[in-house]
């Protein structure tokens, strides 16, 4: 089968979750199927400022076919229509125009999917609140499967969305609530697809010991993964943790991985590692006490497969309803919504390390029977064999 495979960014060196989840998916399927990735020349989701050259490259292996994102964007502008048509009274116009400023804006990406969607056996594209997803799939949207990557915020809500949302022949979610979130958002009883999700590459971990001294790391620590960004939490996660320390646990440290955008706060308590190896990061993980994620609004959140994966317990933001279900269902770890929720669990899974183990056990478990590999992969041959052909 020939899948075009549609993203707004891919690249090794493009960090964001959804490309990675992208760019996992699309190796995978090209073990069985033909695979060419379609996407932008950018590399940078802020300005989509185009880097990489248009034309077809390879990138692991896989045929890419990238095309010019046609303007930049400005945060000014885009930031000041992003609050009114979140926050206030607003015309469908506007919420097009949304899209547009959101970008990323590549004509000759739907040129190319007009002229040769009869060339492919179907299209899979990945997060439904960018420019080419929401104008790419509306030119062959039967054999087409989104990946929505949704998020219970304000973009979901906007009203050009709904139509929009009946038209892919599936669906793959990343969650029992992302997939009940955009069954309210489109006004629908059901919508075809499965839960699928993503799953996580093996990677040689080191011992705790061996991770610690090559990293620097000493003592007691909880992790963080992922951007360092104001949206992701942390700025509350860096305030709620640094209250804790002083009055409660003046030797536990916090150790943070990822690319930072935010202010990182000038503490012997909080160390910065950046971005690491897949097998510096799972050691990383493995060597914690527990995964602290503060993000309220997540579809998937793969460091919470990742802790799992590495049978860590994980302490999460209760309002994001995506991580509680995980949680709760898994029951792989606790969640909070206020410090002082925040400071008790910690405590206790700090204070019960038998317990804290068994739940990394048992999140270890749900990870394996619905986000291992095999899993995923049979889920997406389902999935394509349902839009092959129309």
């Amino acid at each position: 089968m020939k899948i075009g495979l549609v993203v707004q960014r891919y690249g090794e060196e493009v960090i964001g979750g959804a490309e990675l989840h992208a760019r996992w998916i699309a190796q995978r399927l090209a073990e069985r199927h033909q695979v060419e990735v379609l996407t932008t020349c950018a590399v940078d989701y802020l300005s989509w400022e185009n880097k990489y050259e248009p034309g077809l490259a390879t990138v692991g292996g896989l045929p890419v076919r990238r095309f010019e994102v046609s303007r930049r964007r400005t945060a000014e502008g885009f930031d000041e229509l992003s609050s009114k048509v979140h926050f206030f009274e607003h015309t469908d116009d506007e919420e097009r125009l949304w899209i547009e400023e959101h970008g990323p804006v590549t004509p000759g990406l739907i040129e190319h999917l007009r002229a040769h969607h009869g060339g492919y056996d179907a299209f899979i594209f990945f997060s439904y609140r960018y420019w080419t997803t929401y104008h790419g799939l509306q030119v062959a949207p039967a054999k087409s499967i989104l990946v929505p990557t949704a998020e219970d915020d304000g973009a979901v809500r906007l009203r050009v969305f709904k139509p929009f949302f009946r038209q892919p022949g599936a669906f793959a979610f990343n969650s029992v609530e992302e997939r009940e979130l955009l069954l309210k958002m489109a006004g629908a009883d059901a919508l075809p697809g499965e839960v699928v999700g993503v799953g996580i590459e093996d990677s040689t971990v080191v011992s705790a010991d061996e991770i610690r001294r090559r990293l620097d790391v000493l003592g007691d620590y909880i992790v963080y993964v992922g951007r360092i960004e104001r949206e992701k939490g942390c700025s509350r996660l860096f305030e709620d943790f640094l209250r804790y320390v002083q009055e409660r646990a003046p030797h536990l440290s916090l150790v943070l991985v990822g690319k930072a955008v935010l202010p990182i706060p000038v503490h012997t308590n909080v160390t910065h590692l950046g971005i690491l190896s897949d097998a510096e990061k799972l050691s990383v993980i493995g060597a914690s006490r527990l995964l602290v994620h503060p993000s309220a609004f997540e579809s998937l959140s793969m460091a919470l497969l990742e802790a799992w994966k590495m049978e860590r317990p994980a302490l999460v933001n209760g309002r994001c309803a995506v991580m509680r279900g995980q949680v709760q269902r898994a029951r792989g770890g606790l969640y909070y919504s206020s410090y002082e929720e925040f400071a008790e669990t910690l405590g206790w899974l700090l204070s019960h390390p038998r317990e804290a183990d068994a739940l990394g056990r048992a999140g270890r478990a749900y990870y394996e029977a619905n986000y291992s590999w095999p899993v995923i992969m049979a889920k997406y041959e389902r999935l394509l064999a349902s839009v092959h052909g129309r």
